[in-house]
């Protein structure tokens, strides 16, 4: 088992967020409960007073959701510190070094504003060399300030020991995907422009805002999940095969798909789409509307629902649409790739049906593992009568926390699940036009109850879980 050097201390800046609380000390705990993490230290700073034993409680507490309760996440627990410190202060900063040992890992749980002071802070800073930097998204608030701040991390450490962390996909996502794709010459041969309708990354979820208003809406569905996680999905779907499975050549495949991704005619105000929930009733309780949410301004203009078709202008896909979409208080929580392929060049006459196009479903985020095949074949009864049936499969589950396969990359130095300082550039660069034409009102801000599949007319509205057939197919595995 590879573990982490023998010294490393995580920092975390912004320690008693709920990023921390929620994920980052649970994910901590999961690795260590697992034998990964050896030898490392913990220490936590925000600006609020607070002493070693509170901070010491939330992280035994945060251990605890994890079921991580054996002796080596107790010792870390017991051992860790908490130092108050304002991190936009360079004084400060050479306080909290001093507080680390070994291997310093910085993990910027912060909001993107303090987070640009707080690098600007530790430019006059003497940092190990080999200081390691870990990122949240949104990393900038466009092409321009992403730009920018790649030049001010720049400054402090090489790219090599930058992470800018995409939880959304873990290592077992990243590689699950990779190996469905090319280790089937069955789907690698027609997974381009000559078979392939168009592909669909969908992420609509139940969920509300549960408490996020003030992050969220200076966000909304667009910046949220599209410009920092689904375009991280289609840069895998679409890359060309990369020579090893090493971050370098993962990451390399992926930047060439992002670079050539742009939207769909390069039109937003025809091929993007926005709304947000009006008040509704889901799974048997009551949303409000998103406008009387507490802590949404009376003037917001933010979309819970976001769809955007794009065009990846390589000599494979050229052609195909790929349609990203994400959404917020659905009643038909989605999260999967669909791979549609174009209809057969002729049935046979005689044959009745086969009114389905053939798909791939790959399941992501928490339906990650979960691979389906639409397939019309000769169904019970009458042979000459074509009938859906959908085959199913699972891949092998990771057996980390998302936020522990992101902890285990930092401490092992393995940036497969880092995305690199240009295809942050490159994400905003996509997005950026959506947002001016939204700014614009080019794109009006459509509405739709909580609890329903969205408003009508968008190409991806009303489309079930698993497959767009109005009947379900059969199963078969």
């Amino acid at each position: 088992m590879t573990t982490a050097r023998a010294e490393q201390t995580l920092l975390i800046v912004g320690a008693r967020g709920d990023l921390a609380a929620r994920l980052l000390l649970p994910g901590l705990g999961a690795l260590l409960a697992n034998g990964y993490a050896e030898g490392v230290s913990l220490v936590g700073s925000d600006v609020e007073d607070w002493d070693d034993e509170s901070w010491r409680v939330r992280v035994m507490e945060a251990f605890a959701d994890a079921h991580a309760d054996g002796e080596r996440a107790v010792a870390v627990a017991r051992s860790s510190r908490y130092v108050r410190a304002d991190v936009t202060a360079d004084s400060d900063w050479r306080r909290l070094l001093e507080a680390c040992k070994g291997q310093v890992l910085i993990y910027f749980a912060l909001p993107p504003a303090i987070t640009v002071r707080a690098v600007e802070a530790l430019t006059g800073v003497p940092l190990p060399s080999d200081t390691r930097l870990v990122f949240e998204k949104p990393f900038g608030t466009d092409a321009v300030s992403a730009q920018a701040l790649n030049e001010a991390v720049d400054r402090l450490v090489p790219e090599e020991q930058v992470h800018r962390v995409d939880h959304f996909l873990g290592t077992s996502t990243v590689l699950g995907v990779v190996g469905l794709r090319f280790a089937n010459r069955v789907f690698e041969p027609v997974l381009n422009a000559e078979h392939v309708e168009s592909v669909d990354i969908v992420f609509d979820e139940t969920l509300g805002l549960e408490g996020r208003a003030a992050f969220y809406d200076r966000a909304g569905a667009l910046v949220d999940m599209i410009q920092s996680h689904l375009l991280q999905v289609l840069s895998i779907v679409a890359m060309e095969p990369p020579s090893t499975i090493q971050a370098r050549d993962v990451r390399a495949a992926r930047a060439a798909v992002l670079r050539a991704t742009s939207v769909w005619d390069d039109d937003p105000s025809a091929h993007s789409y926005r709304a947000r929930y009006t008040a509704g009733e889901l799974d048997g309780r009551r949303l409000r509307s998103y406008a009387d949410e507490p802590g949404i301004p009376a003037d917001s203009t933010t979309e819970t629902l976001a769809e955007v078709t794009l065009a990846v202008n390589t000599w494979r896909w050229a052609g195909v649409p790929f349609r990203l979409r994400s959404g917020k208080a659905l009643s038909n929580p989605r999260q999967e790739i669909v791979i549609t392929f174009k209809p057969p060049s002729r049935l046979p006459e005689g044959f009745s049906g086969a009114d389905q196009p053939d798909r791939m479903h790959i399941g992501i985020a928490l339906d990650a593992g979960k691979v389906g095949l639409d397939l019309n074949v000769n169904g019970p009864g009458d042979p000459r009568v074509i009938d859906p049936v959908t085959l199913q499969a699972a891949l092998g589950p990771g057996e980390l926390h998302e936020y522990g396969e992101v902890l285990k990359s930092v401490f092992e130095s393995d940036p497969i699940l880092s995305v690199r300082g240009d295809m942050v550039v490159e994400c905003w660069r996509i997005v950026d036009r959506v947002l001016d034409s939204w700014r614009r009102d080019d794109v009006p801000l459509q509405e739709y109850p909580a609890g329903s599949t969205g408003p009508d007319g968008w190409p991806l509205s009303g489309v079930s879980p698993s497959s767009s057939e109005p009947t379900a197919p059969r199963l078969i595995g």
